[in-house]
């Protein structure tokens, strides 16, 4: 089933934050803030938001990416948080769900940080948790390691639509995956004019944004906030469909250990982490067998919260 979007716009530092809507049919519906990844959009959700069709979802391009592109810096998790925070006022949305994929989960965590009484419960998509930086590699080391690919897209020029799709048709994580979806995914991502359109997310922001992913002391008070209700779901595989993924077994472990218990506004938790099996992670939220996945956790912890 294919649900009506809705374009919005929301007041923010420089300009308007573009987001998108995926209304239920119920008036009082609840409702998801679905958070994208670093150098994605709010089509990275549809698939999510068809398996969740009892729920009101609202989807940002973050600043410096889809029809957000335009906003300038500073950028950041705490900026990001905000500018959804923005979106849901602009709707008198007072509190949501906040799911989170990749960097996207960053920002969610931040998001619930920062705004306790709106969250009704987290759940991060393969992010959320610092990656960690091998012995005798620095971050920009490692940036260029695990987001090089997406640097280089960024600096090139496609001559039509087509042409950017067969980017990313041959990209490793897409091979024996391509469908509708990543097509409209491929085509909402080019701006620019005929002959030499590029990706939307100037790489000033892909830039600034990398570097948190690895901690930082703000996100550590974050991290410390976590609500009672939170879930990490991992992918097996990378962004490369390599393996290991973004976090290996015994990382998690390490994680799981340090966030057992807190003293966040919602008392003591235990983040609760689950693998979705044979999957990649772009595919965790842009493949009808992960989006179910995840909306399966989101229902979950939507029941979970009202009681």
């Amino acid at each position: 089933m294919k649900r009506t979007t809705l374009h919005h716009t929301a007041k923010v530092r420089g300009g308007d934050l573009a987001f998108y809507e995926w209304p239920a049919d119920a008036a009082n519906a609840p409702v998801i803030l679905a958070i994208h990844g670093i150098t994605g959009s709010h089509r990275a959700w549809p698939y999510v938001a068809d398996a969740l069709l009892q729920f009101r979802i609202i989807a940002p391009d973050l600043r410096g990416r889809g029809r957000s592109n335009a906003l300038p810096g500073p950028f950041g998790m705490k900026q990001h948080a905000e500018d959804c925070a923005a979106a849901l006022d602009s709707l008198g949305v007072d509190h949501a769900l906040v799911i989170g994929h990749s960097m996207g989960a960053f920002v969610a965590t931040t998001f619930a940080a920062a705004n306790p009484k709106r969250t009704d419960a987290l759940l991060l998509v393969d992010g959320g948790l610092p990656l960690a930086l091998p012995p005798g590699m620095d971050v920009d080391a490692v940036i260029k390691a695990t987001l090089g690919g997406s640097f280089k897209r960024l600096t090139m020029t496609f001559a039509t639509h087509e042409a950017y799709r067969d980017f990313w048709r041959v990209h490793p994580a897409m091979i024996g995956n391509w469908s509708p979806l990543m097509e409209a995914y491929s085509d909402y991502d080019l701006v620019g004019e005929a002959g030499s359109y590029h990706a939307a997310t100037p790489i000033d922001a892909l830039e600034r944004d990398s570097r948190e992913l690895f901690g930082t002391p703000e996100y550590d008070v974050a991290l410390a906030h976590l609500p009672k209700l939170t879930s990490l779901l991992t992918a097996p595989r990378g962004l490369m469909n390599e393996t290991p993924g973004l976090y290996k077994p015994e990382t998690l472990k390490t994680w799981k250990n340090k966030l057992r218990v807190g003293r966040g506004p919602f008392g003591p938790k235990s983040l609760s982490i689950s693998e979705v099996p044979d999957i990649n992670h772009y595919m965790i939220v842009m493949s009808e067998r992960g989006a179910q996945a995840v909306a399966d956790e989101a229902i979950r912890l939507h029941a979970l919260s009202r009681k």
